[in-house]
């Protein structure tokens, strides 16, 4: 057999290939870049004169007051008539579960009764629970009235601590 005594060069891409190879590369570093800076903590400005961060009495001041007048709207639309009774009591747990999760960190919207009592919460949650709340709730009949739900709720929210 004879062979050309010529050497061919490797077959070479064109440079339409390279373009798109170096086009796939560019967007995937910029792709990169994206995902970083989007997701990235953001830092903190110090603005002249900003507003300090309200010290720890006033922040529970302030969450006593928010969840006060939550107390005072579920009342009020019980008495306007836009609640009924049990979704009235059923509202006032909520609300006073939720206060006790965000003061306390304890996490008393799912917990129940009976693990309240055996964690040793405050009387006057475990009171209002077991009075006002647990009966309407799910207790066939008639509701316990919310306006007493309601003072009891704004005990939880004077006394605990």
């Amino acid at each position: 057999m004879s062979a050309p005594d010529e050497l061919y060069p490797p077959a070479q891409y064109g440079w339409g290939w390279m373009l798109l190879a170096l086009g796939i590369i560019a967007f995937l570093i910029l792709a990169g870049w994206l995902l970083i800076h989007f997701t990235k903590p953001r830092r903190s400005i110090v603005v002249q004169g900003q507003v300090e961060m309200p010290m720890t009495a006033d922040v529970l001041t302030m969450l006593r007051q928010e969840y006060n007048e939550r107390i005072g709207q579920i009342e009020g639309d019980y008495r306007a008539g836009a609640l009924t009774a049990r979704q009235a009591n059923l509202e006032l747990s909520r609300v006073v579960r939720t206060f006790v999760n965000e003061y306390s960190g304890l996490e008393a919207p799912v917990l129940a009764l009976d693990d309240l009592v055996r964690l040793g919460v405050q009387p006057a949650l475990v009171d209002a629970m077991h009075r006002y709340y647990y009966p309407s709730i799910f207790r066939k009949g008639p509701s316990v009235d919310p306006v007493a739900g309601a003072e009891a709720a704004r005990k939880v929210v004077a006394s605990w601590h």
